[in-house]
């Protein structure tokens, strides 16, 4: 056979004309990559790289529609079959991630770029060695600040056939030990990314600053808070809980990372003098002067369905799309208003009464312009077309006023309420509507995120305006809360003064700083940004804040309506009002549990490595 085969290559050879040069059975495979052109091209480099970039993990980050929903700044309104997602408490396996696959792929590829990668220039070499690096740390951060310590595992851990498998088997690291590693890993590698230095879809020195600013931050308030509980969560080595007396540190690592960045190429967006919309604006990718590290998107090649999912019901460009996402009242009453009141909307007199107001919008005016960016309330716009949200009308019988909402959305008020000639609008087209699908329930739609682009609803095109893993709003929040831990005000106050002022607020419209203003500052400026779960985690105020109480304001999603005034020969005709309500489709009202500030570690995980120490209270 193998003589069958010669000659049948010879023939060949001869029947093209001869075999002219020595290497023609040496032809490089179509339909394989080599090591040697793998690890040594470059585009091939880069794109393993992206494959890497695009498997880091959000909880409910990267347009995830449904994990926006179970928290309290939304509910679900979408379709019914996911209505679990207002009728559920946080399971132990809640935001678990242990991704040793990944963590695995990036050990080899360290390996072989460090060993193969024999035509690439130093500098080249050390770039793609750093990427790397990056993101092999911002995996493990993603996994220490839900699962607490967990191995830290640097090299290919390679099966040896002997029978043994405890050389496979790593323990957990102690909690603090994880935010160590990727401490010092960014601080080896932050001189090594000139390349990308312009780059905001690849890690660059700022992109590792960014991280150093979130994690060190997260280590600080976990050592600090964990140690204020009357009982600390913590296991007997140390997988769980970090010593209160590693806080500074850790703030002043942050601090130093935020100081470091804030200093850099990067700029608050305050292009617009329209201050809400210069919010929404700022997240766009042709004025991204904010943004520091993003997931990109580009139509025809990458896109989403963030905005298909939540644009708002009557500018729908498919007759699919849905509205799934309803911003809670919490929320929205999260935003303060300019001349120093707090947030909360004023529906009621003191005495009861409903507070009427000439136009739908009135109860909203003055308020914290990063409202605006955030959210589409009754009488605001999007792509510069008004929007119809008004629950009803309510008319005046036996001395109360009494409130209705029409059968269809859109509908006109006729004589159904034995208003004679009343007429006008008797609910919106974009409702809202308690117990709808896919129309909001609360009363608000979600604006930050959703693409104004032509066509950026209807499936065939799709969203393509990309997600920010970091900019430069969350520095100065980390800056803010870093130096008022570290006891300087001062500081601290200039920094938080600074965004409430690119908010529409007047200079220095702070003057005592309190930890709490801090918090709600993150709240408003994050809004949507997966932040806050893990910022009510690393505070140890979840089980405070989502406490399962059904009287709770938090705990529990809840809206406002509008209602038009039909009372013909009142001063309140043709006026608004405004009633608090608890949406139907809202069952259950948020319970985290001391054992959620942890995620549970698969019961697989356990039974193959004997090593790894269960979390508390699990």
């Amino acid at each position: 056979m193998k003589k069958l085969y010669t000659c049948l290559a010879l023939f060949v050879c001869l029947g093209i004309g001869g075999c002219k040069h020595d290497d023609w059975f040496d032809r490089d495979s179509k339909s394989m990559i080599t090591d040697d052109q793998l690890w040594n091209d470059p585009k091939l480099l880069t794109s393993l790289l992206a494959n890497y970039y695009n498997r880091l993990p959000t909880l409910h980050g990267v347009f995830n529609t449904g994990g926006m929903s179970e928290l309290d700044d939304a509910m679900w309104s979408g379709h019914r079959d996911q209505n679990w997602r207002n009728d559920f408490q946080f399971g132990d396996d809640y935001g678990r991630y242990w991704d040793y696959g990944l963590i695995r792929d990036i050990n080899l590829s360290l390996e072989n770029v460090e060993t193969l990668s024999i035509k690439l220039t130093e500098v080249t070499k050390k770039q793609y060695l750093a990427e790397l690096r990056f993101i092999r740390a911002l995996v493990y951060f993603e996994m220490v600040k839900r699962m607490g310590g967990v191995p830290l595992v640097t090299t290919q851990l390679i099966y040896d056939f002997s029978g043994d498998p405890t050389p496979l088997q790593v323990p957990r690291a102690k909690e603090h030990e994880v935010y160590d590693f990727i401490y010092q890993e960014m601080e080896a590698i932050k001189e090594d990314l000139a390349g990308n230095s312009t780059s905001k879809t690849r890690a660059n020195k700022y992109t590792v600053l960014a991280l150093e600013s979130r994690a060190m931050l997260y280590a600080a308030s976990l050592a600090k808070y964990n140690g204020l509980m009357t009982e600390p969560i913590v296991t007997a080595g140390g997988e769980v809980g970090i010593p209160a007396a590693m806080a500074n540190d850790y703030y002043r690592k942050s601090l130093a990372a935020s100081k470091e960045l804030m200093s850099g190429p990067y700029r608050l967006f305050n292009e617009n003098p329209d201050k809400g919309a210069n919010f929404y604006e700022m997240l766009n990718k042709k004025t991204g002067s904010e943004v520091i590290f993003a997931k990109d998107f580009a139509v025809g090649l990458k896109t989403h369905r963030f905005t298909y999912d939540n644009i708002v019901k009557s500018l729908t460009e498919d007759n699919e799309s849905s509205s799934t996402i309803s911003p809670s009242l919490s929320l929205v009453e999260s935003f303060d208003y300019l001349d120093g009141r707090k947030g909360t909307l004023q529906d009621r007199d003191a005495n009861g009464n409903y507070i009427t107001y000439t136009g739908i919008d009135d109860i909203f005016k003055n308020k914290d312009a990063r409202l605006y960016g955030t959210v589409v309330y009754p009488g605001s716009s999007f792509r510069n077309s008004g929007v119809s949200i008004q629950a009803g009308v309510a008319t005046w019988q036996n001395g109360t006023y009494q409130l209705s909402t029409a059968p269809e959305l859109g509908q006109q008020l006729g004589n159904q309420l034995g208003q004679v000639n009343a007429g006008g609008l008797w609910t919106g087209f974009d409702g809202p509507k308690d117990d709808a699908q896919d129309v909001s329930n609360t009363g608000f739609y979600i604006r930050k995120f959703v693409s104004d682009a032509p066509a950026a609803s209807a499936r065939g095109t799709s969203a393509a305006n990309w997600w920010p893993w970091f900019r430069l709003g969350e520095i100065y929040l980390n800056a803010a809360e870093a130096t008022f831990e570290l006891g300087q005000i001062g500081d601290a106050t200039q920094y938080i003064n600074t965004l409430r002022e690119r908010a529409g607020f007047p200079a220095n419209s702070i003057s005592t700083l309190t930890m709490n203003i801090i918090r709600n500052e993150r709240r408003v400026e994050l809004a949507f940004e997966d932040h806050r779960f893990f910022d009510l985690k690393r505070w140890r105020l979840a089980h405070t804040v989502w406490n399962g109480a059904e009287n709770d304001s938090n705990a529990v999603v809840r809206g406002l309506y509008g209602y038009r005034v039909v009372r013909p020969g009142h001063v309140d005709h043709g006026k608004f009002i405004y009633a608090r309500m608890k949406p139907s489709r809202f069952r259950k009202a948020r319970f985290f549990r001391l054992a959620n500030y942890y995620s549970s570690i698969e019961q697989r995980v356990l039974d193959n490595n004997p090593k790894i120490v269960r979390n508390p209270l699990q």
